[in-house]
């Protein structure tokens, strides 16, 4: 775990999302889900990941192991004390013990360590008790681990369970433009049009280039008579500082919700 001194990286609502669904079920949910459920591309959600694993947000992916259910194994947690200035220490020589799957340093309180082991019988685990001790490591008390719930922090996921208004992701470029990435609304002006009736009919901004568009998973280069269709993830290219002439033709009628910063700088 890292040290809560912060890395330099902000998390966005984009980043949130990522982090509750990989902390949910990471073995089963992949970057197209993912970009479903938070409406931008499969491309933006793997490098967000790549982003926060480089910064250390995400520290690594974990199997969930029943060992009663593999071969009868006992785990069990030992709840420990070492002098205060001796923990991360300890932790680490700890962790060389056979059958020692997981060392939690704690802060405050005199219990400061967490000791979770796995071991074929009580006898086993009377075996790394031992190795403990003799580390001069002391146990406090201990308990046979029964089940184990892991759950993804809620304040990083959806606000009232249900999927919301799509996320827009930018980057800014040098003189106010910027690059956007939006998913079209069902109900948005473009949605239905080809680009060429789109800037004739005012719906596309005159200096807005569409650039990319991205539909099941298909990238497509966009020409004159191109289709933009409901829940197509486009980029576009605008000269203007602000997003709202850019998305205002791919928002719906009531959708007024703030653009999202990816946290790119």
């Amino acid at each position: 775990m890292g040290d809560g001194s912060g890395n330099g990286y902000r998390l966005d609502e984009i980043d949130r999302r990522i982090i509750y669904a990989l902390m949910a079920d990471a073995r089963n949910t992949s970057a197209p889900a993912i970009a479903e459920e938070v409406s931008v591309s499969g491309a933006t959600i793997r490098n967000r990941i790549a982003q926060l694993e480089e910064h250390g947000v995400i520290e690594g992916y974990h199997a969930t192991v029943d060992f009663e259910h593999a071969d009868g194994s006992l785990m069990n947690l030992f709840l420990c004390h070492v002098p205060f200035g001796e923990v991360e220490a300890a932790a680490r020589k700890i962790g060389t013990i056979p059958g020692v799957i997981n060392v939690r340093e704690l802060m405050g309180g005199r219990i400061n360590l967490h000791v979770l082991t796995v071991g074929t019988d009580t006898s086993d685990l009377r075996r790394v008790g031992r190795e403990l001790e003799r580390l001069d490591v002391e146990i406090e008390d201990e308990y046979l681990l029964q089940t184990e719930h892991d759950f993804p922090y809620a304040p990083y996921g959806p606000a009232d369970g249900r999927r919301r208004e799509p996320l827009a992701d930018y980057i800014s470029l040098t003189g106010g433009a910027e690059v956007v990435e939006v998913t079209v609304h069902e109900d948005a002006p473009i949605a239905g049009r080809t680009l060429e009736n789109a800037a004739q009919d005012g719906v596309l901004e005159g200096q807005t280039l569409v650039v990319a568009i991205e539909r099941d998973d298909t990238v497509i280069t966009p020409q004159g008579n191109t289709e933009i269709r409901p829940n197509d993830v486009v980029t576009v290219f605008s000269p203007s500082e602000s997003d709202e002439p850019t998305l205002r033709g791919f928002r719906g009628p009531d959708d007024e919700s703030p653009v999202s910063s990816p946290g790119l700088e």
